[in-house]
């Protein structure tokens, strides 16, 4: 097959080089692992014992069918029972496992997505919606795999083995509660059809410190299975089936990447202090409590940004998580950070992180019922959070932050409802720290506007400017059609800022940007000459960060700054701002 390339949009920077697995809606509803070599004739053997167990489902179905049965019933579960026999049903899947080292579920899956492409290209309508029997059979048999004991393996135990690390992930889409599935997994990689720069999505694979590319149109179509790939993090570029010589540049830039990186581990106890003495609080922004290692292992002052919605994402509304539940997670961070501050944002739903059980029906669920506007319309909710993430405050310093609040009745309520959870605690004797902190995102251009009525009643501030582009612009940052539009130097985003850090100052509170921006080596300067003293972000840009902090001179900045806060043209912003890099 002849290489060719596809340009999308660069998400998470570096490089990766492995072979594509295309991920179909489906398959993303179950597990999917690589089997070592020792083990791949177990996981064959399992995947018989399944279909073997659904041969006499079925049977055991046709022996109790009533005898005034309609006779379309046995005929049904003939139908299934023939399938089930079928080598492409029986055996094909055994071949995947073998060859591909695939788990059971996804060998499964595989073929049936393979057939079902298959009966799609059929003329005649009879057999081709014999698809669904098909599908329907392959859910039998995965119930009887996902209810059989098979512990996953974690990332590293199939070292040696020739597959791993090679698996990059190609999907049209994957949503951040099924990013997070892959946290452990041995995939190196991930490229979507779909996405912008500041997706959700594209923030969690961000997060999982892999390279990856979104925006990418007809990726999951014109990649096939077991291709090999290559991701440009850094320029949003996938080579498909690339040539040997252009496999070994790539090899070549990895090494030259990770001897960098290797070279910022150096800077982990350095404290981040700038030429001239400013010093500068680095935090960690972190989904589940298991981040904190991370964020520990990169120097981080505490963290900034807790997005407790990954806590709630990818449930039932039957089990959403407990108040107990939420405490343990919360308490976890906490002292996983040993004494250094952790920031927890309250339940941030709503535009591309739907919880599962909410009503898609808003026109734009990014303008609709999302962060503190849900939690305000189910108090049950918000309040279970608050005394969870207030009983949680005894272990260390916990610091809550309300997401989207645009309006003095917001900040009124939110308080109050703050205060009614501490009473609530206070009449089950529970103990929590008083004078926890409360602090509001600063992410609607109406908030950035109304500053006065924040720095009244607010503890402190934090700049949350992936949403502040995207309604300051009016760009959806989840659609990839215009998220060229979307631009962090744009005059009006840099005003916003701005204001905001120094209406902070002025009124002696502490402010922060917990953004993408934050995480931006070629904006690092460009924050700090407009004030900022505290950057929040994931852990894996911190030492970079940090190195571009160490090397700055605030004196020396000052200067361009002024040219840069009186420029409208987007062309000489960007120069100015690239002049700053040189300082």
């Amino acid at each position: 097959m002849a290489s060719f390339s596809l340009h999308g949009i660069p998400v998470s920077r570096g490089i990766a080089i492995g072979r594509a697995h295309i991920l179909t809606p489906a398959a993303l509803d179950v597990k999917h692992y690589l089997v070592a070599e020792e083990h791949l004739e177990a996981e064959v053997r399992r995947l018989q014992d399944a279909l073997a167990a659904v041969h006499r489902e079925l049977q055991t179905l046709w022996n109790e069918l009533p005898k005034d049965a309609p006779t379309e019933l046995g005929a049904f579960i003939d139908v299934h029972a023939l399938i089930l026999s079928d080598p492409m049903i029986s055996e094909a899947p055994l071949d995947i496992i073998r060859s591909r080292h695939y788990n059971a579920e996804w060998a499964l899956l595989t073929q049936i997505d393979e057939l079902s492409a298959q009966f799609d290209e059929i003329e005649d309508a009879y057999l081709r919606e014999r698809k669904a029997d098909i599908q329907q059979v392959a859910e039998r048999v995965l119930k009887v795999l996902m209810g059989s004991e098979q512990l996953m393996p974690k990332q590293g135990e199939l070292e040696g083995d020739e597959f791993l690390a090679q698996m990059i992930v190609v999907a049209h889409d994957i949503s951040p509660a099924d990013m997070l599935k892959f946290r452990d997994r041995s995939f190196i990689g991930f490229v979507t059809d779909v996405g912008g720069q500041n997706s959700h999505t594209a923030i969690v694979a961000r997060s999982l410190d892999i390279p990856a590319a979104v925006g990418m149109s007809q990726a999951s179509t014109l990649i096939q299975q077991d291709d090999w790939v290559i991701i440009d993090g850094d320029a949003g570029v996938v080579i498909v089936t690339p040539s040997a010589q252009v496999l070994e540049q790539y090899r070549e830039r990895q090494m030259v990447a990770l001897r960098a990186r290797k070279k910022l581990g150096k800077l982990k106890k350095t404290p981040a202090i700038t030429k001239d003495g400013t010093a500068i609080a680095l935090m960690a922004n972190i989904e589940l409590p298991d981040d904190c290692e991370h964020a520990m292992e990169s120097g981080a002052n505490g963290v900034g940004l807790f997005r407790s919605e990954f806590l709630f994402m990818g449930r039932g509304a039957a089990s959403m998580p407990s108040e107990d539940e939420q405490y343990e997670q919360y308490r976890r961070a906490v002292a996983a950070m040993k004494g250094r501050p952790v920031t927890i944002r309250t339940l941030d739903i709503g535009a591309d992180k739907p919880l599962d059980q909410m009503e898609h029906t808003a026109l734009n669920p990014a303008l609709g019922l999302r962060a503190i506007r849900y939690c305000l319309a189910e108090p049950q909710i918000f309040l279970t959070q608050l005394r969870a993430i207030l009983r949680a405050s005894m272990h260390g310093k916990v610091r809550i932050l309300i997401p989207m609040m645009a309006h003095a009745f917001e900040i009124d309520q939110s308080l109050a409802m703050i205060k009614r959870a501490k009473a609530q605690l206070d009449d089950r004797g529970e103990k929590y720290d008083p004078d926890v902190k409360v602090g509001a995102m600063i992410e609607i251009p109406a908030a950035a506007l109304a500053l006065p009525m924040f720095v009244k009643k607010m503890d402190f501030l934090s700049i949350g400017t992936n949403d502040l582009i995207q309604y300051t612009l009016a760009i959806d940052r989840v659609d990839y059609e215009v998220a060229h539009l979307y631009n962090p130097l744009h005059p009006a985003i840099l005003q916003l800022i701005s204001m905001t850090i120094a209406a902070g100052h002025k009124a002696g509170i502490e402010v922060a940007v917990c953004g993408e921006m934050a995480g931006d080596t070629k904006l690092t300067r460009l924050l700090l000459g407009m004030g900022l003293r505290e950057f929040s972000m994931h852990p894996s840009q911190l030492l970079a960060v940090k190195q571009e902090i160490l090397n700055s001179d605030l004196d020396s900045i000052a200067p361009q700054m002024r040219k840069i806060m009186r420029a409208m043209d987007p062309d000489a912003i960007a120069d100015a701002v690239m002049a700053l890099q040189v300082l």
